[in-house]
């Protein structure tokens, strides 16, 4: 059983501190990489929403009932917390999406899609919303760090600790007070879940983990704006979450700087479609890309290598998750993108890309213990490269591209998004949406922001 630290109240200063946030409040860092975490999200959902597994979650949305509340992408309406459940669900399919180092966590698709509905059904401003994504993305991702590391071993963070960032980035657009918001995160607390084992058959539950965060939250605030109470102390309490999903939860992590430091500064964004734990090693592989290799040797860090072991992957869906085919791809290709996870390479039998295979028997994965001692503040990979005439080459990094300690661009995230739009939806809406998020700030009513595009 969990032993927490530092478990005052918690859950009381968490919803002080989302009920008394204001705009204003917020630094103008803040607010700039809050328009960067919606740029970037809302590209992934976009093209995510014409995936197989977001057209079922439509269909479904669409069987709860007819609403104009808020906007499904590529689906029209619903209520909010439908469309929350589909948008969250298409923001995290194609492995686009941010990540956070410290939480293991993608906060953007289960707390902006849960802040874009209540935004629009609520008819508020620019500003309420880009204050929910800052207050959302600060419980989130300090709740997952209170928990992490050793609540990533059953649970996924994103299902589970972002169930609180969803319901408080409601709680903000609702104006909860301090009781309602105590509510709020009891009542989202009891819902939070998000279990691993569907990684072992590559099962869509994962995309349904961050959709299901955003409708529990927007649920449970809801319920606390109609006086339905929750749990005083989910979080600390005897049989609260620290307790029941951590085996040494830290709550001093909820409340250190609450306030002052805003944790969305310490977001992650990802270059690659595939899972955050091969992103360094794929960063480290690019630099070391050489011709006529014999061997391949990749080390990671142990809660990592869990989640990306598999050496022969026989679908899309499993490549996103091996390092090894992560790594032979970026050193067949040069590139590690959405066609590099397409299904005509893959069969029952594995790879069948033949440089990709290739090289894939020549690669072979290991936990360094040290590499390990590192995480979750780092998240790092060593590669050694063979090559046929002797020659051995080795690189190390703690950080993949597009981490605030290996920084991103603006410019290079909006060439992201046109690269996931385009294709799909034209130029025309691609650059239509990049100039409705720079205009998030001044607009008066989100209802209209984003509702005609697509």
């Amino acid at each position: 059983m969990a032993t927490p630290k530092a478990t005052e109240q918690v859950t009381r200063r968490l919803a002080e501190a989302i009920a008394s946030t204001r705009f204003d409040d917020l630094p103008a860092e803040v607010i700039a990489e809050t328009r960067r975490a919606v740029l970037d999200w809302l590209g992934s959902a976009l093209a995510g929403s014409l995936e197989a597994p977001a057209r079922m979650a439509q269909r479904v949305v669409a069987m709860l009932g007819a609403s104009e509340a808020a906007t499904v992408f590529s689906a029209g309406r619903s209520s909010a917390a439908g469309a929350a459940l589909a948008n969250g669900v298409a923001s995290h399919i194609l492995e686009f999406d941010d990540v956070h180092k410290g939480s293991t966590l993608h906060p953007a698709a289960p707390v902006i899609p849960a802040a874009l509905a209540v935004v629009e059904r609520e008819h508020a401003d620019g500003r309420a919303f880009l204050l929910a994504v800052a207050v959302g993305y600060d419980a989130a991702l300090r709740i997952g760090e209170a928990v992490n590391p050793s609540h990533y071993r059953f649970w996924h963070p994103t299902g589970t600790a972002a169930t609180f960032g969803a319901a408080a980035a409601a709680a903000s657009i609702l104006k909860l007070d301090t009781a309602r918001t105590v509510d709020a995160l009891g009542t989202a607390g009891t819902q939070a879940a998000g279990l691993w084992e569907f990684n072992a058959d590559g099962a869509m539950s994962k995309h349904l983990h961050p959709g299901k965060a955003a409708f529990n939250g927007i649920l449970a605030a809801d319920l606390a704006r109609e006086g339905f109470t929750g749990a005083s102390r989910i979080l600390e309490g005897d049989r609260g979450f620290f307790r029941a999903m951590s085996e040494s939860s830290d709550a001093s992590r909820i409340t250190d700087q609450l306030g002052r430091h805003w944790k969305i500064l310490e977001n992650c964004y990802k270059l690659h479609s595939c899972c955050g734990h091969t992103h360094t090693a794929i960063d480290v592989a690019l630099d070391l890309r050489r011709e006529h290799i014999s061997a391949i040797h990749i080390e990671t860090y142990a809660s990592g290598f869990e989640i990306v072991k598999e050496m022969n992957p026989r679908t899309p869906y499993q490549a996103k998750f091996s390092i090894a085919c992560c790594v032979a791809a970026a050193l067949a290709e040069g590139v590690v993108g959405l066609e590099q996870f397409s299904a005509d390479r893959f069969s029952t039998d594995g790879v069948v890309e033949p440089a990709i295979a290739a090289l894939l028997r020549k690669t072979r994965v290991s936990v360094d213990p040290a590499l390990t001692a590192k995480y979750p503040a780092a998240w790092p990979a060593r590669i050694t490269i063979a090559l046929d005439e002797g020659t051995v080459l080795t690189g190390e990094s703690d950080f993949p591209r597009g981490n605030p300690e290996n920084p991103v661009s603006t410019v290079a995230l909006e060439a992201k998004f046109r690269v996931l739009i385009e294709p799909r939806f034209g130029s025309a809406v691609a650059e239509r949406a990049i100039r409705a998020i720079g205009e998030i700030e001044t607009s008066t009513d989100m209802s209209t922001a984003f509702r005609d595009l697509v």
